[in-house]
Order: C-alpha cells, then structure tokens, then sequence
C-alpha cells in the first residue's frame, strides 16, 4: 500500500512539473496581434490587422477530421519542412475554419516574417499568403475543444450578436490557443466578422 501511494504521490509532482512548464511555454509564445474595440458582457469586438498565414486546405467536415491532419501539415512546415530548412516558432491561435464547403487551417506567422522572407514549404498543399484586416466579434471559452462546442459557442455568439443589432458574415471560425497536452488554463474562441460603420 505505500508503494502505491508513493508511486501515485511521483506521478503527480510529475504531472504538475510538466504542467508549469507548459504553461510558461505558452507565455513566451508569440501572440497575433488585435485591438479590443469594444467590451460586452459575453464577447468583445477586436480589429485585426492584416497578417501572414501559413494555410491548408482540407475536405474534412468536422473540428475533430481537421485538427490532427491539418495540425500534422502545418508543423512540418514550420519544423523544416521548408526549402530553407529552417525552424519556424509556433504562434497562437491556431485558426480553424470547418464548414461543408472547403475547410482550413492557419498558423500565423511569426511578427518577424513575410511572404518574401518565409522559406517555400516542401508540401504544396502548404499555402503562404497575407489575410486582409478586419473586425471581428469573439465568444471565449476554456476547456478542450469538440465538434459540439463548437456548434454551441458558435450559436450563443449568434444569439449575442443579434440582441446588440450586429451584422455577421461569413462562417463562425475557431481559434485555439493551447497545446492539446496542456490540461489546465486553456483558452478556446469562436470568432467571425462583422460589418462595423
């Protein structure tokens, strides 16, 4: 019986070690950059500026199809799978985009790179391009992340926009901020773009 609570006692300093230090990785990672516009109660409204992406597109129809695959393509890139070799820093949020049409998934790129300066990806499927600004209204939510909170979040961020008079377009998007090893403090988001005056 000690033994076994000894056993138990190490697994979880173990576990908490490897948390903490999740967790100051997640500090030193480069964010992308907005401006909070406007504060409600249950979302914000945020400009983004234009940034450069590295984007795949997939014919998966749900969170859980797209994620790994996507995750997968995407981090070969940025780990050197690249014409240069070189080792990309990873930023956050990883953006998602999973409707019945065409899906995607985005890294943004580090602050200190460009389309001209980023190595040409080994994989085709592997597209480097600058987004437009814009303005978007964003529902936050911890946990992990499934195909059902998606749906939820995405249809209380409806609600929410429609009690304040905003008008919405284009597909409600997912943001992830956290490695799926990371148990606590996570940070989720539903976000799409609104018309601003």
């Amino acid at each position: 019986m000690k033994v076994i609570i000894i056993v138990v006692v190490v697994i979880i300093i173990i576990i908490a070690v490897f948390q903490s230090y999740t967790l100051m990785s997640a500090n030193n990672t480069e964010e992308q950059k907005y401006t909070v516009i406007r504060k409600e109660k249950d979302f914000e409204i945020r400009f983004y500026p234009a940034a450069t992406i590295a984007t795949i597109h997939s014919d998966a129809k749900t969170y859980k199809e797209l994620s790994g695959p996507g995750f997968r393509q995407l981090a070969g890139y940025i780990f050197g799978g690249n014409a240069a070799e070189t080792q990309i820093s990873m930023t956050a949020p990883v953006h998602m985009d999973v409707n019945d049409s065409v899906s995607t998934m985005s890294f943004v790129m580090p602050s200190a790179y460009n389309e001209s300066n980023l190595p040409k990806p080994n994989d085709p499927n592997v597209i480097i391009k600058r987004t437009s600004e814009e303005y978007v209204a964003v529902l936050t939510f911890g946990g992990f992340a499934s195909d059902d909170e998606l749906k939820t979040y995405s249809e209380k961020l409806k609600n929410l926009l429609k009690e304040k008079g905003l008008a919405a377009y284009g597909h409600y998007r997912y943001l992830g901020y956290n490695p799926p090893y990371q148990l606590f403090n996570r940070r989720n988001e539903i976000i799409v773009s609104i018309k601003m005056d």
